[in-house]
């Protein structure tokens, strides 16, 4: 399910992508810069939320792979593809969702991630939520530029 949510985020980026494309061709709506910036806040926010959720099902999946029957404990995602002596003296793991992370941590206290996809999903959602925001800022404050613009020549 968690991958379904991330596949419809995706159609969303490419389907709000494809709105911002649109504004390069004729007869796009004016004022063509806060439609665009509208646009591209749009596509950067799907694309995030895409990005985020991928990685939500990763930790979830993971978590959930943690004490669900035998040999499952330490935690399959801390054991699985890593040499022996990296998962020696493997104690516990701590997970977290915001950011996204698995860590496996030993007996000494040292620490490593299970997976070292979280991050660049943590710097990429973090980034394309920034820029999401930015640029709805600054529609808005075009909008407001323009209508103060038209209050002052009228």
């Amino acid at each position: 399910m968690g991958f379904g949510v991330s596949a419809a985020c995706a159609v969303g980026a490419l389907v709000a992508g494809a709105g911002a494309v649109a504004m390069a061709l004729p007869g796009r709506p004016e004022p063509w810069p806060a439609h665009l910036m509208r646009r591209a806040a749009a596509t950067a926010a799907w694309a995030a939320a895409a990005v985020y959720s991928l990685g939500f099902s990763a930790v979830l999946m993971s978590e959930q792979a943690f004490g669900d029957g035998a040999n499952s404990v330490p935690a399959p995602a801390c054991r699985d593809g890593f040499d022996p002596a990296t998962i020696e003296g493997l104690s516990h793991h701590r997970s977290s969702y915001l950011p996204l992370r698995f860590d496996c941590v030993r007996d000494d206290g040292s620490v490593y991630s299970s997976d070292s996809g979280y991050g660049w999903m943590n710097g990429a959602s973090a980034s394309l939520a920034l820029s999401a925001a930015l640029l709805a800022i600054g529609a808005g404050y075009a909008t407001e530029l323009r209508a103060r613009k038209a209050a002052v020549t009228s």
